[in-house]
């Protein structure tokens, strides 16, 4: 499977991009900001995901690792294949729109995507929101509190060790004592 191309954009077509890698031009579909931003000749990097099918084999291209995730979470839902979830993407200009919009169970947002139902939408929602999870999840709401939860995932805590270790935690304690007791609530 190919996961990363760098090479010079060659040719951009209705909604992909050809890119040149040492003389093998390799057509990549791209969301529309991505499409938009490209320049021929210019040298550009990609993360990809290799699609495969019975009678076809695409790569979906991304500027940052964070919006592959996002497509690959996309196309794991049920109804949701490469295209419909590239078009989610374009449509929220980036994967960290998508992700707000999963965490606020934005079905309007959704439906207002071009092919999407209420159906589509609110199955995009609960198959989601697990694996993304969201700080409304977590019940915190002040500034310092996603400064904690950003804190302990960067130390590898997963969401669930996170939703653990932050109960109880006093509100007026500094970050540097938040984490210092959410780590000994884990033992570490």
């Amino acid at each position: 499977m190919i996961g990363y191309i760098s090479g010079i954009i060659k040719f951009k077509e209705i909604d992909s991009l050809i890119i040149d890698v040492r003389g093998v031009g390799y057509e990549l579909r791209v969301p529309s900001f991505v499409w938009e931003d490209a320049k021929l000749e210019q040298k550009k990097s990609f993360f990809i995901h290799t699609h495969v099918k019975e009678d076809e084999l695409s790569l979906y291209a991304f500027t940052s690792p964070e919006d592959k995730q996002v497509f690959r979470y996309l196309i794991s839902v049920s109804g949701i294949g490469p295209r419909s979830a590239l078009n989610i993407l374009s449509y929220a200009n980036g994967g960290s729109n998508v992700v707000k919009a999963i965490q606020k169970a934005d079905v309007d947002f959704f439906c207002s995507i071009k092919g999407l139902g209420k159906k589509s939408s609110q199955r995009i929602i609960v198959d989601l929101r697990a694996k993304i999870g969201g700080l409304k999840d977590l019940e915190f709401e002040a500034e310092a509190d996603r400064d904690l939860i950003e804190a302990l995932k960067g130390l590898g805590f997963s969401r669930n060790e996170i939703k653990k270790s932050i109960k109880g935690i006093k509100k007026n304690l500094s970050l540097e004592e938040k984490i210092k007791v959410a780590l000994r609530q884990q033992n570490f």
